[in-house]
């Protein structure tokens, strides 16, 4: 079987079908949270995670902002605003849909799934060895899925060490899956590793064969949309740079 991982496509429909038509061939979608925030297109994100036929999918800290269940205190002012605007926007049916997703860790096939990290699934970032480090004492499965950095990268314990080794894919790279890992597949609709393509990664279960990915999509198109939403010109501008 094949996995689609997917994190953070943060309201950017074009970034979520070119990742969907870039990866061809997969059994199973698993997404590790925030389907809004930041990008013009939410309800149009939700419908078509929605239609996915095969899907495991989890809560990330913007979805839980606009569902009230989390404090926007330590967001940004326009992160703020783009939370805002994402409630006025998102229809019942797709707020529903959003409350239907899980906020606590989930484990499937030997994986822990998570937004933030398995000691804090939707808020903590896993963006050093130390924090790796401490957050593997966390789950008990030989592999952790997480997003919410938007950064591709590979967190390694085992062998005896005393800290985690991090490693940064190199697209279109494949990485063997040993016990015992914290992966990210990056973001499909806001990347942060100066590479504005949508980021996504391809999982085979049977050959433990991780694969990064990017697919190109019309960065300016949905800039366009967003100054149409009047929508902070700092997410806007950030996403050509993938920064």
């Amino acid at each position: 079987m094949r996995y689609l991982i997917i994190s953070d496509v943060h309201a950017n429909i074009a970034a979520f079908e070119a990742v969907l038509e870039d990866a061809d061939s997969y059994d199973l979608v698993i997404f590790l949270g925030d389907l809004v925030g930041y990008g013009p297109d939410p309800n149009e994100c939700v419908d078509r995670m929605r239609d996915l036929p095969e899907l495991i999918a989890i809560m990330g800290n913007h979805d839980a902002a606009v569902l009230n269940q989390l404090s926007t205190e330590a967001f940004n002012a326009e992160a703020r605003r783009t939370v805002t605007w994402t409630q006025d926007n998102l229809t019942p049916e797709n707020l529903d849909y959003l409350k239907e997703l899980p906020s606590k860790a989930l484990v499937i096939d030997d994986i822990t799934l998570a937004h933030g990290s398995p000691r804090q699934p939707i808020w903590e970032y896993v963006l050093n060895a130390q924090t790796a480090t401490e957050n593997f004492f966390f789950f008990e499965t030989s592999y952790c899925f997480v997003g919410h950095t938007h950064l591709p990268s590979i967190f390694r314990m085992g062998d005896g060490r005393l800290q985690a080794d991090l490693f940064i894919p190199i697209e279109n790279s494949q990485f063997e899956l040993r016990p015992r890992l914290i992966l990210n597949p990056g973001s499909v609709g806001q990347p942060r590793d100066r590479d504005p393509r949508a980021a996504y990664a391809i999982y085979d279960i049977e050959k433990k064969l991780m694969e990064f990915r990017r697919a190109e999509y019309d960065v300016s198109a949905v800039q366009q949309r967003m100054r149409d939403a009047g929508l902070p010109e700092r997410h806007i501008n950030r996403l050509e740079s993938g920064w």
